[in-house]
């Protein structure tokens, strides 16, 4: 049976859905995500959730798993990020039979669709696993399969700090973000050690249960291919030969994977809160495209030209606007005690670059024009972004085709 030529992706057949599938390795959750999208796509539009359903919610997800008293107050939208609803609020109670206490605490929620489709179970497992060694928000509860909740959605504990300097005129946190001389120098030890002990976390542990671990020597690579292939079949409006181009070089050249690290996904300026004043990192955010797979994939994430600049004399690009490309690497080596196989680098900074491609002009445009996001208009505008990221992979391309 031959499948039609005409498919329409906002309301795809079983048919197409089980094809995407079969085409595409990715993991266990990954795929129930995926696939749940799809099957929902041509449900309702996107509706504003006023913030009295959203604390009727919150606490009807609490009192299924804290039997004490409490109170929910003080609710506020919280702005920035692209993918999430976020509202914070305070919680009266008393945890652990300690004293009644007020603990400032965030909802994520999903939108109808975000531009990274994500499991909340999975971001929920991964920041409870790393609290201990990497500064994150301490997470409370999570409802993945929106039991109580219009979307899925967890709750975590409020960070204090800024995304970006308080004087910044940059438009969104992250892309292009100029810290400074000051904080920059403050800023950068943290932000590679980090790191590095992320990637030097077990990896085999009962609380990443909604996590697939490599087993053969190019799963890793394959699955993580695959998943941004897939979902570039699934969202993209229209074709584009240097997208098709790159995938199937990087499904045909996978290297193979010599040590499997958690990763970040989205390890960059602007997924990090910081004190201004003691130019320190306080929380790292936006864990929901953590996996496990090759470091590599994070340090090439990081070097995407569109999250750095050039530095105040214009000879070096400043990775996520902190260090050098010479000092990026050589304090990684430091601070980990791993190594970096270049060549395994610059396949990562092509699928880098093509994860970036897929979230603007693939993800992002579908869900603006679906209107299935409260972040549309930020959408369309991300999507201005492509023609540097195409030729950022046109690039990179060139030095291997």
């Amino acid at each position: 049976m031959k499948q039609a030529l005409f498919i329409d992706k906002n309301d795809p057949s079983e048919f197409w859905i089980e094809d995407i599938r079969g085409r595409f390795r990715v993991e266990r959750e990954v795929d129930k995500v995926l696939s749940k999208k799809l099957r929902t796509r041509k449900n309702c539009p996107y509706k504003a959730t006023s913030l009295e359903t959203l604390v009727s919610c919150t606490q009807a997800l609490i009192s299924a798993h804290y039997s004490e008293k409490f109170k929910v107050s003080a609710p506020r939208w919280l702005i920035g990020g692209a993918s999430k609803i976020q509202m914070a609020f305070n919680l009266n109670w008393s945890p652990g039979g300690n004293k009644n206490q007020i603990t400032e605490m965030v909802l994520r929620m999903e939108p109808a669709a975000s531009v990274c489709e994500t499991s909340r179970l999975r971001e929920f497992q991964l920041i409870k696993y790393v609290e201990e060694a990497i500064p994150v928000p301490t997470v409370y509860w999570e409802d993945s399969d929106a039991k109580y909740f219009p979307y899925p959605a967890l709750i975590c504990g409020f960070c204090q700090g800024v995304t970006k300097p308080t004087q910044s005129t940059s438009n969104v946190s992250g892309l292009g973000t100029n810290l400074g001389s000051h904080l920059r120098k403050g800023l950068s030890g943290e932000f590679m050690s980090h790191l590095a002990t992320l990637h030097n976390l077990p990896i085999d542990e009962p609380g990443l249960s909604a996590f697939d671990i490599p087993s053969a020597p190019q799963d890793a690579a394959r699955w993580n291919v695959d998943w941004w292939r897939r979902v570039w079949q699934e969202d993209s409006n229209q074709p584009v030969p240097l997208m098709d181009l790159a995938g199937g070089w990087m499904s045909a050249n996978l290297p193979d994977l010599d040590k499997a690290s958690l990763i970040h996904g989205d390890y960059r300026t602007g997924n990090f809160l910081f004190d201004e004043t003691t130019s320190t990192i306080t929380a790292w955010l936006d864990w929901e495209l953590g996996h496990i797979g090759d470091r590599h994939e994070d340090l090439a994430w990081a070097m995407s030209r569109a999250f750095g600049h050039m530095d105040e004399t214009d000879t070096d690009f400043l990775i996520c606007g902190l260090l050098s490309e010479n000092e990026f690497i050589t304090q990684y080596k430091v601070h980990s005690g791993l190594s970096i196989n270049l060549e395994t680098l610059h396949f990562y900074r092509i699928l880098a670059a093509y994860k970036a491609i897929v979230i603007v002009l693939g993800a992002g445009v579908r869900n603006a024009m679906n209107s299935k996001s409260h972040q549309d208009v930020l959408l369309v505008w991300l999507s201005g972004l492509a023609s540097v990221l195409l030729d950022d992979l046109r690039q990179l391309m060139s030095k291997v085709v």
